[in-house]
């Protein structure tokens, strides 16, 4: 599912070949640590290739409403100023507007910005702007939660991004970020089997040492049709990888684990 920024999955590149989850990594990880320009960003296989199917996956996500659940009682947003860091098309917008005083999305990838824009048109409280994680165009201080989900801020070198989202946030405000939890069955070893050196270890241990929280989320995907089912797995993997995962989903839905980590701006002087 990982989207926005880059994602775990595949990417034609200039040479015709396919490139997968490794090739995000070292591509994110330079961009991550060298710069702010919006050229620097890392594309996103997934949505920015097949923007209608990762539509389809993302109202096949979360039908339960778990994510939404932990992420509301680790930090309700209700009447707060809140930022949804690599919005993409704007999908989850209208849900944060419903609860909070306003809502900013911002995204890099210039189609997406037309389309999250005219999502949200008729909802007076959210906004989208251009922008990536590591030059977010906010002023300080400005939000009460900034949130990414599947975007960014994957581990190890996302540090600019972290620094940035401080920045904007007020005292006592919080940075939550919802990812793809990569030891849990049975998608964390789908995803393994296309970078075998991706290693979830090391990613929770980033987060614990930068002083985030950490909480488990265990989400159900479920769809309408085999056929999306199927359309969504081959654009989320290498084509060996995704063959194997529809083959080992027997019906329309499957559990996917999810990591809500959380940190917490000071409100006062730490000594």
């Amino acid at each position: 599912m990982l989207t926005r920024y880059a994602v775990i999955g595949r990417i034609r590149t200039v040479t015709g070949k396919w490139t997968s989850y490794s090739g995000f990594v070292r591509g994110f990880v330079r961009a991550a640590l060298n710069a702010v320009r919006p050229a620097d960003v890392v594309p996103s296989p997934n949505i920015w290739h097949w923007p209608d199917v990762y539509e389809v996956e993302n109202r096949a996500q979360d039908v339960h409403g778990a994510i939404w659940s932990s992420l509301s009682e680790e930090c309700p947003f209700g009447g707060k100023d809140v930022v949804d860091v690599g919005c993409g098309d704007g999908f989850h917008l209208p849900l944060f507007a419903q609860e909070a005083k306003s809502v900013t999305g911002v995204e890099p990838h210039p189609p997406l910005v037309v389309r999250a824009k005219h999502r949200v048109a008729s909802l007076p409280n959210a906004r989208v702007i251009s922008g990536p994680a590591q030059g977010l165009p906010l002023d300080d201080a400005s939000a009460d939660l900034v949130h990414a989900r599947t975007a960014y801020f994957f581990g190890p070198g996302c540090e600019p991004g972290l620094r940035e989202a401080d920045r904007v946030l007020r005292p006592g405000g919080a940075l939550a970020i919802v990812d793809l939890d990569g030891s849990a069955d049975p998608y964390g070893p789908w995803l393994r089997a296309d970078e075998p050196r991706y290693d979830p270890a090391v990613v929770e241990k980033f987060f614990a040492d930068n002083g985030f929280s950490l909480r488990r989320v265990t989400a159900e995907w479920r769809f309408e049709k085999r056929e999306d089912l199927e359309a969504v797995l081959r654009i989320e993997f290498s084509a060996q990888v995704a063959e194997r995962a529809i083959a080992s989903v027997s019906g329309l839905s499957f559990p996917v684990g999810y990591r809500l980590h959380v940190r917490r701006k000071p409100e006062g002087l730490i000594l």
